[in-house]
């Protein structure tokens, strides 16, 4: 107890010796480099704000290499937070008498030197890194192994000199910011290579080995005989510190693409053949083949680096086709189950849209049990898939839009599953009346939102077939033939509405005179009824279509043009009368 009280003595003693004022900072302390000891708070943070006016356009050098470079600290750096320094420099010796003496006399005796927060131009000082790493930076270089005309060569390598990019950033903020001019240097290190000349020994012998004969890469009763010259342009020797002789680059690319020309072809799936009578027949699928590129690269390094056996395997792999004929003969596709047939015509860009949404869905095949989406097998129709502007029902109204005509081939399809018996799932009439198209019985698409959807129920798979001529279209649904009997009932098409009239104001006709432009149509409405008996007689489905269609409005076109004033009558002029003759003179008496 009696040392720890002297101890403690002795400790206030010193404390209050070394306590100095708390209103001036300590000795010992530094603020970015710079000696504050002794200042108020107030004076130290003036004093450090002038020095970094004074100084914000001296530059600072910073040197590597035998190089400078001068930068201006206010060029990277936007403000520093001189006061928070201050105030970490007095809390370093702040306190109750005794306490702040010990403290300050840790300051004293250790030092204390607080560098600032700095907010800095990022991309700026990227820049300056930037600039100096490219002066700086000289890459490694490892030994390589090369041919000096067929003889192989080890070259060694060198060391490379790289700028510590982090560091450095870090050294000049704080000597931006350090309110010295003394020359910094900035941090490089030595970037050795990994590998020494005597790495590369087993390498050469290899490629010694594998340029000591020609090889030959056999296949079948053939195949092709590689000279030293081939094998020298198929190897990669070994760089940038590997040691591995490789069969890589643009010659061996060159060569394995040659090889898969001459040895592979691509698989062909069983497809159907519709024969006479629509009897369905499988047309095999053939097996494809492909070069095994990763096999045959073995063996051929295997046969360059062999003294004695220097023949090589050429291997392929056999391909599969996505639908084998054992497959497709499993999906029960014989005959016909149901088609249906629409004559087009129109412009060009119609007839080509019919044609190429035809092709789109054709030997398209359902799952049993699946459901036909006519948008979801066509996809979005698009400039990019060849779609065209053409004559299409927009909105109720005639006008000319991309993929015109495709409805030809939706409702096509719609009679088609009609005719076949199977559920039909989604369907929507055109908003407009279209005497060609069976009464009741059109279908409108329009991706996404207005589909045609169709269930196979059959138990097989189904087949859809298109057959486009030159004005007709038939659409025909093949699997297992279900003899189902479709009965129709359609009810006339009765009008609904009067067409409304569309005046549209003429400039070129007289005002009072009319003239009609489209006669327009009823709104209209009718439905088709279908019951589906199966074989036995079992109705199977009742179903029934409602179609209601918009009235066209009748177009008149009303003059605007005033009519012209009528001529005004201008009165005749008489013609002059000449004077009487003067009377007679008496005669003479």
């Amino acid at each position: 107890m009696a040392v720890g009280s002297i101890l403690a003595l002795s400790g206030t003693l010193l404390g209050l010796a070394f306590a100095g004022s708390p209103e001036r900072l300590p000795a010992g302390s530094q603020i970015a480099g710079v000696d504050v000891a002794g200042l108020t708070p107030g004076d130290a943070r003036a004093m450090l704000e002038r020095r970094e006016r004074e100084l914000a356009n001296v530059p600072v050098v910073f040197t590597a290499d035998g190089r400078r470079w001068r930068v201006r600290p206010s060029s990277v750096v936007l403000d520093t937070d001189w006061g928070s320094a201050v105030d970490a420099v007095r809390r370093e010796g702040d306190g109750f008498a005794p306490i702040r003496g010990l403290r300050r006399l840790g300051v004293r005796v250790f030092g204390a030197d607080v560098v600032p927060r700095t907010r800095v131009s990022q991309p700026a000082l990227d820049f300056y890194v930037r600039r100096f790493a490219s002066t700086l930076d000289r890459p490694r270089a490892e030994p390589s192994l090369v041919l000096r005309g067929n003889e192989p060569r080890i070259v060694p390598g060198h060391a490379g000199r790289v700028l510590d990019r982090e560091a450095a950033a870090r050294v000049v903020v704080r000597s931006l910011t350090g309110l010295s001019s003394v020359p910094v240097v900035l941090p490089v290190r030595v970037d050795r290579p990994k590998l020494v000349t005597t790495d590369l020994v087993g390498a050469r012998t290899k490629l010694t080995v594998a340029l000591s004969a020609p090889v030959q890469l056999v296949y079948g009763p053939g195949g092709w005989n590689l000279s030293p010259r081939k094998i020298s342009r198929l190897l990669t020797l070994p760089q940038g510190g590997s040691t591995a002789l490789e069969i890589s680059g643009p010659y061996a690319n060159r060569f394995f693409a040659n090889l898969r020309k001459r040895v592979e072809h691509a698989p062909k799936d069983a497809t159907f053949a519709i024969g006479e009578r629509n009897v369905v027949s499988v047309v095999p699928g053939q097996v494809g083949r492909e070069l095994d590129a990763q096999a045959t690269t073995r063996s051929l390094l295997t046969a360059m680096l062999s003294e004695t056996d220097r023949l090589a395997e050429l291997s392929v792999a056999t391909v599969a086709p996505e639908r084998t004929t054992r497959e497709a003969q499993a999906m029960g596709i014989t005959g016909l189950v149901g088609a249906y047939q629409t004559f087009y015509g129109g412009v060009a860009n119609r007839i080509h849209n019919v044609q190429l949404v035809a092709h789109l869905i054709d030997n398209h095949v359902v799952a049993p049990g699946a459901e036909f989406s006519f948008n979801g097998t066509t996809g979005e129709r698009s400039p990019d898939k060849g779609f065209l502007e053409a004559p299409v029902i927009i909105n109720g109204e005639l006008k000319t839009g991309l993929g015109g005509g495709i409805c030809q081939v939706s409702t096509t399809t719609f009679n088609a599953a009609y005719e076949a018996g199977l559920p039909i799932t989604e369907r929507t009439n055109h908003a407009l009346y279209i005497s060609h198209y069976p009464l009741g019985r059109d279908a409108t698409v329009n991706y996404p939102d207005t589909d045609l959807k169709f269930v196979n129920d059959t138990g097989k798979w189904l087949l859809l077939r298109t057959f486009v001529g030159s004005s007709s279209l038939t659409v025909a649904l093949y699997g297992k033939p279900q003899n189902r009997r479709v009965e129709s009932d359609v009810s006339p098409l009765v009008v609904t509405g009067a067409p409304p009239v569309k005046k549209v104001r003429d400039p070129h006709l007289l005002v009072g005179q009319t003239s009609l432009e489209e006669y327009g149509s009823p709104s209209r409405s009718t439905s088709a009824r279908r019951r589906v008996y199966t074989s036995d007689g079992t109705l199977l489905y009742d179903h029934t279509w409602y179609s209601s269609y918009s009235a066209e409005p009748r177009v008149i076109r009303v003059g605007t043009k005033p009519k012209p004033e009528p001529p005004v009558k201008k009165k005749k002029k008489k013609a002059p009368q000449p004077p009487p003759p003067p009377p007679a003179s008496p005669p003479p008496a």
